[in-house]
């Protein structure tokens, strides 16, 4: 059974740090390409980050240069690291095992709140 949990959400001003992890159990995050989601209010989930299994990295437009994700294949943990924060980065945050022809997997979200 593949579980997926996130943490590390909470609120914080514009222009913070905060740094979100997602605990995997059931896959192995380093043979997987993993991905961080974000769902704002009332809009679309949207794809925020994905690391592959030989560890290249690509960003959405909106956080490149503000966000990293990366992983710990001892903890089978992906993280999503997050600096200067802004408002519209406000969102639940999905830690997800996303690949075409497979199933996918979705952990239960982290909220993630920037005040201005």
């Amino acid at each position: 059974q593949v579980q997926l949990v996130e943490s590390g959400g909470g609120l914080v001003q514009a222009g913070g740090s905060l740094k979100l992890s997602c605990a995997a159990s059931g896959i192995i995050v380093s043979i997987n390409p993993m991905s961080w989601y974000r769902q704002a209010p009332g809009k679309q989930r949207e794809w925020v980050a994905t690391i592959s299994p030989g560890g290249t990295t690509n960003y959405a437009t909106s956080v490149e240069g503000r966000f990293t994700i990366s992983r710990d294949n001892a903890k089978n943990t992906v993280f999503l690291q997050m600096n200067s924060l802004k408002p519209e980065d406000t969102a639940v945050y999905y830690c997800a095992r996303v690949r075409i022809g497979t199933k996918n997997y979705w952990g239960q979200g982290t909220q993630v709140t920037v005040s201005s």
